[in-house]
């Protein structure tokens, strides 16, 4: 017999809901940030590529051009990984595992839910990885 490990989250249905509709307004709000750079493409992992811009032929509006790009790949990376997060948070709300630290497996606080509602690791997770870094 395999034993369940998985902790339940300790958050009520209200709180959840609460966070689930800021995580929808998130992802709804980074989907139209993404398609502002990016068109939606099946033949790249994360669904996306930077759509190169088109100033026009002069020598000054290429540069300008490639600038634009590497600075909205730089963007767009960032952009996908709150994505991603947020949707992971999403997933966790929907299998009823949401508030859990990924490492410690401790509740993580409900300010910093609040604070940042994609987050998957406590404070104090957090802080030592970002010191091993």
């Amino acid at each position: 017999m395999v034993k369940n490990t998985t902790k339940t989250t300790r958050f009520d249905r209200e709180f959840l809901e609460k966070i689930k509709k800021i995580l929808l307004e998130e992802r709804a709000k980074l989907e139209n940030e993404l398609a502002l750079m990016t068109k939606k493409t099946s033949d790249k992992e994360d669904g996306y590529a930077t759509k190169f811009p088109n100033y026009g032929d002069n020598e000054d509006e290429n540069a300008a051009e490639v600038a634009e790009y590497v600075t909205n790949i730089s963007l767009e990376e960032n952009l996908q990984k709150n994505l991603r997060d947020t949707e992971q948070a999403l997933a966790r709300v929907d299998q009823g595992t949401y508030g859990i630290c990924k490492y410690c497996k401790k509740t993580i606080e409900e300010k910093r839910l609040l604070a940042r509602p994609a987050s998957s690791a406590c404070v104090e997770c957090k802080k030592a990885i970002v010191q091993e870094a």
